[in-house]
């Protein structure tokens, strides 16, 4: 019995560690976090690309250009020709953009106060566009992270404890692909169909204080 609790406190303290590990801090002065503390502290949460397998390294490439665009701007550096980031403080809202003859990719981020007052919800979106038309790339992403006011961390969640799987479930009705924009203005998420043709139907997706609807 002696030997079973041993073991059982040694993997709930190798859980406790790994939730630890899974929190990333931000760091802000301040009464509350703006997005530019939020777009440092997942920064600095990423992966270093010289630790990576080989196989890894491709899908960063656009998050280290993302990066030092960052730096640069930050030292007043002038960007790579193709490259815009803007940060904008007051609306909370972050948006880098990579062009390559007509392949865009894009990066926007934001951030939501939920409506219990304790918590936010952070975005990072990564996209893939060719000559206007979304292509849903491999390195593509929709990540979603929720932050503690109490103990100034945040961590990943999945889209479907917030409804933003509904997107992919009315993907799959459609058989159509959906890119979204994150609000730099306002609190819903826009959603845009794409089919064989092209654009094909907008919708926005609602914020409801703690998540997203229809």
């Amino acid at each position: 019995m002696k030997r079973i609790s041993i073991v059982i406190i040694m993997a709930f303290t190798m859980l406790a560690m790994f939730a630890q590990e899974e929190a990333i801090r931000v760091d802000f002065s301040g009464k509350q976090p703006t997005i530019r503390d939020f777009l440092q502290a997942y920064l600095q949460s990423l992966p270093d690309i010289n630790d990576l397998d080989e196989c890894d390294v491709e899908g960063m490439h656009l998050l280290e250009d993302f990066r030092l665009a960052v730096l640069y701007q930050g030292e007043g550096i002038a960007l790579e020709p193709g490259e815009n980031l803007e940060i904008d403080l007051k609306n909370g809202y972050v948006c880098y953009e990579q062009r390559h003859e007509g392949e865009l990719s894009r990066i926007e981020m934001c951030y939501w106060n939920e409506s219990d007052g304790k918590r936010k919800l952070f975005a990072c979106v990564r996209q893939s566009f060719d000559n206007g038309w979304y292509v849903a790339g491999q390195y593509d992403d929709r990540e979603f992270f929720r932050y503690n006011n109490a103990n100034k961390t945040m961590k990943k969640i999945s889209i479907d404890e917030i409804g933003v799987d509904a997107v992919d479930e009315e993907s799959s009705n459609m058989n159509v692909l959906s890119s979204i924009s994150l609000p730099k203005k306002g609190k819903d998420i826009e959603v845009t169909w794409w089919d064989k043709n092209g654009e094909c139907g907008a919708s926005p997706l609602k914020w409801n204080g703690h998540g997203f609807n229809f």
